[in-house]
């Protein structure tokens, strides 16, 4: 037990290692700069005072952005026309414009552009994650129950737009003899991903909840009266979304049944950029 212990410590300090290079370095969330949402038509980019997407120096008109048809144009003022393509599908394309670079995103028919500064290290060092001592309390195995019919559910997120997500399982399980339920924003063979929120959001978490990741590869099934499948829930990697380190993320929100009634004091704590 101690051994196995061990080995969740290690693996808990390799993935606190990996979130530090992550938010370290140039394509680090703490590097955006700008959201600017794209009216359908031409979008021009640039320093002018109306160019829709700022640049925060530079040319004065560097290009324009053409969004039509669904589908996502870049014209460079000395250059060639290309089809840029948004993160609906994987890695968008990314314009490089000296220190800074511009990529598009996809929000449920909406399409903005983020501006990056590529240098932002330089001039405000990553101050670091805290986090919670590693508690095998919270590793917790749940029940993992079908729902039929499967619930539509509308998800809100930090900019007000509504996704529509069907739920066809839910985790229930207990802690200190209170069942309670947490409903998956999505499933996939690689990842069950949820949005929660706690006693402990806002005072020493982030306040608008923080994310988990769960391994559908662990699930286990259980023989009795009837079949059930099992899925671990580990607490202690929990961690803040995009939104706690940028304003220029477009991060889900826990819908209210995810709203645990008491605290998890595990996983990320709040960033502080001091």
């Amino acid at each position: 037990m101690m051994n196995m212990q061990l080995a969740d410590e290690e693996k808990f300090q390799r993935w606190q290692d990996l979130r530090r290079e992550d938010l370290s370095g140039a394509e680090s969330w703490l590097g955006l700069v700008g959201l600017y949402w794209l009216a359908p038509g031409r979008n021009a980019v640039g320093s002018a005072a109306d160019a829709l997407v700022q640049l925060p120096a530079g040319p004065a008109h560097l290009g324009d952005l053409d969004w039509s048809d669904g589908r996502l144009f870049w014209q460079p003022v000395d250059g060639d026309r290309r089809e840029l393509q948004t993160d609906i599908a994987g890695a968008p394309s990314v314009v490089d414009v000296e220190n800074w670079s511009f990529f598009a995103v996809d929000r449920e028919s909406r399409q903005a552009v983020r501006l990056r500064d590529r240098g932002w290290a330089a001039k405000r060092p990553f101050a670091g994650l805290r986090y919670f001592d590693y508690d095998p309390a919270w590793q917790i195995e749940a029940d993992w129950v079908a729902l039929s019919p499967p619930l539509q559910m509308e998800v809100p997120n930090v900019s007000g737009d509504l996704k529509m997500v069907e739920v066809s399982h839910q985790a229930v399980f207990e802690v200190a003899g209170q069942q309670v339920v947490l409903l998956p924003m999505s499933v996939s063979d690689e990842e069950i991903f949820f949005v929660f929120r706690d006693r402990s959001s806002g005072k020493e978490t982030y306040g608008a909840g923080r994310f988990l990741k769960a391994n559908p590869a662990t699930m286990e099934t259980t023989a009795g009266p009837a079949v059930n499948r099992k899925i671990c829930l580990n607490f202690n990697f929990s961690y803040n979304p995009p939104c706690a380190f940028t304003p220029f993320a477009t991060c889900p929100l826990p819908p209210p049944e995810n709203w645990l009634p008491f605290a998890v004091p595990a996983g990320e704590r709040k960033y502080s950029a001091q």
